[in-house]
């Protein structure tokens, strides 16, 4: 998953954090994207997501000069997180389970930082970002947020 069009190298906690906004589809992913602008955003995926769903709706949308990273919600899914790792995710969260000590350190290996909570975020999945209203609200958050 490297630097491509826009993704912050690294995407580690030392960076200055960006507002997040959570994802579901592709039209949310290019409404929080086009709203950003050079402050940038933190992309958090709908719990569960698979890693090379939310692969392709970011690469599909991803706007140049716009700064976002990916945070992948793997839920209570240690599989999943293991699986979004593989994939190249750098920053996962995986709720607290049996399995949670055993993910952390393959994340510790891999240089991904794993939370056991998702950030403060909007879900964009509850507005219509594709009404003046929903991307005002958006904007809203992306400006104050952080």
């Amino acid at each position: 998953m490297g630097a491509e069009a826009g993704q912050r190298p690294g995407g580690t906690p030392e960076a200055a954090p960006l507002p997040a906004v959570r994802v579901h589809g592709r039209v949310e992913v290019e409404a929080a994207l086009a709203l950003a602008g050079p402050r940038g955003v933190t992309l958090l995926s709908a719990p569960g997501m698979a890693p090379g769903v939310f692969l392709a709706l970011v690469a599909a949308a991803a706007r140049p000069g716009v700064p976002h990273d990916t945070m992948i919600d793997c839920a209570d899914a240690p599989g999943l997180a293991l699986a979004a790792l593989r994939a190249g995710f750098r920053l996962v969260v995986l709720a607290p389970c049996p399995a949670f000590g055993a993910v952390a350190a393959a994340a510790a290996e891999c240089g991904a930082v794993l939370r056991r909570e998702a950030p403060p975020a909007l879900d964009a999945g509850r507005i219509d970002v594709t009404s003046p209203g929903g991307r005002n609200k958006l904007a809203q958050w992306l400006w104050s947020a952080g």
